[in-house]
């Protein structure tokens, strides 16, 4: 029987309990995506509240990746020393870091650049970003990179035919379309072979025409077959709200039941999760292993250690989404 709070692997990372930092927008970054103390203490906060693992915010692979400001960056070596600063306070406290490497425009643009307009040479091009970006993740120490396929940012908009009508071997089938997050994976792992490459992916995209679940299914595996570490479960539409402990918590259980089965690698599910009693549940219903939270660390970046302490009260954190209409996504009911 699977229990939250205790010693687990996920790959080669061994982590003190079950829960996982998920990834979560801060947008606290200078321009050139350099992390300052004030972030610096967000991490180090976390990893002091007791949390198995950590997945930073959206990390851009691009120098020229404006899609939004505020982006942390790993796209130039004179970042490596800061990334290396938040790795290192979080060992402090037995917490290992994922650094997940994103893009949200490329080659400075998004919303006039079609993923069929890229040539072979940009996709070659956006390889290469992701590759060194890891490379610079094992400079710094990080555990592991999370590669981000989710939630409508460039590579999810690539593996979904909704964005990605190509006719050549990039287009077209879902293995075509999952081709190139694939080749990421494979070049990171020969180039970092001890690195954790894991993927946060959409089980859907809940559109006409989007990513389904069985294309979803497919990438996953064949991006497996690459060499993927793990796999992180998320959608479209995340950060449902009003979800009450035990009523509607873990809203994306079902495919990550289904994908736990399929894969040999661990599956880790992310999405509403607020109470003890039902997240041990979803730990045993299947084979998924590791569960990950946003808005309650939000609210509650000592919750774990909380909930180990005995205190196994519901999550606080009431899923308003109002944390997303504040500067820095500070949680609106938390004072300073």
């Amino acid at each position: 029987m699977k229990r939250i709070f205790e010693e687990a692997m996920l790959g080669n990372i061994k982590m003190k309990n079950r829960l996982i930092r998920s990834a979560t927008w801060e947008g606290m970054a200078d321009r050139e995506g350099h992390i300052n103390d004030s972030l610096q203490q967000v991490y180090e906060e976390l990893a002091r509240g007791g949390v198995g693992a950590i997945v930073t915010g959206f990390t851009s692979v691009a120098g020229d990746d404006r899609y939004f400001g505020g982006m942390v960056r790993l796209a130039d070596d004179d970042v490596v020393p800061e990334h290396k600063r938040l790795v290192d306070n979080a060992h402090r406290y037995h917490c290992p870091v994922i650094v997940q490497l994103a893009l949200g425009e490329y080659n400075g643009r998004y919303r006039d650049m079609r993923i069929n307009d890229l040539t072979q040479e940009d996709i070659q091009h956006i390889r290469e970003l992701f590759a060194a970006a890891a490379r610079r993740a094992c400079k710094a120490g990080y555990d592991g990179v999370q590669i981000h396929a989710a939630h409508g940012f460039f590579l999810s908009r690539f593996i979904s035919p909704d964005c990605n009508q190509r006719s050549d071997e990039y287009g077209g089938s879902a293995e075509n379309r999952g081709r190139l997050v694939a080749e990421i994976t494979e070049q990171i792992k020969k180039e970092c072979p001890h690195l954790h490459v894991t993927m946060k992916i959409n089980c859907s995209d809940f559109v006409p025409d989007g990513l389904t679940p069985s294309d979803s299914l497919l990438i996953c595996q064949q991006c497996v077959a690459a060499g993927l570490d793990s796999v992180e479960v998320s959608g479209a539409g995340t950060s449902v709200p009003r979800i009450k402990a035990g009523v509607n918590e873990a809203y994306f259980k079902p495919f990550a039941l289904m994908l736990a089965e399929a894969l040999t690698v661990p599956v880790i599910l992310v999405g509403g999760h607020r109470s003890v009693e039902n997240m041990e549940a979803v730990l045993n219903e299947g084979g998924i292993a590791f569960l990950s939270l946003s808005r309650p660390l939000i609210r509650e970046p000592d919750l774990p250690n909380r909930w180990q302490n005995g205190d196994t009260a519901p999550a606080k954190c009431i899923s308003c989404n109002g944390c997303y209409r504040t500067q820095a996504h500070c949680c609106v009911f938390r004072r300073p």
